[in-house]
């Protein structure tokens, strides 16, 4: 039987799933787009980096094959494979607005 979730569509949910909560938190992101794309067009002098963002054209650019064979998790399992691409979206959004990826969702981190 073919997968129920391609792991493509997995990393665009969780993608949509951290912006949409980004957005709903920053109103400076409200408008900005958040894309996903396999490989950037070239590597610079860090080597390939996980994404790009270009506040001029109000865009964040996620690259899915960068961010999910280049990074090491410590367990790989779905849950924190979900983490590491929305570690990867908090901190694109961070570098987009200035700031620190902490101070995004301090209290999504908070556990009760």
């Amino acid at each position: 039987m073919p997968a129920l979730e391609t792991r493509a569509e997995r990393f665009d949910l969780s993608v949509g799933t951290a912006a949409e909560f980004l957005r709903s938190a920053w109103p400076e992101l409200r408008d900005v787009r958040f894309e996903v794309a396999g490989m950037p067009a070239e590597s610079d002098e860090d080597g390939i980096p996980r994404w790009r963002v270009l506040s001029d054209e109000k865009r964040i650019i996620l690259y899915r094959l960068p961010i999910e064979r280049l990074n090491r998790l410590h367990r790989n399992d779905d849950l924190h494979r979900r983490m590491m691409v929305e570690s990867c979206v908090f901190r694109a959004a961070a570098e987009y607005l200035d700031r620190d990826p902490w101070d995004l969702g301090p209290d999504r981190f908070r556990f009760l």
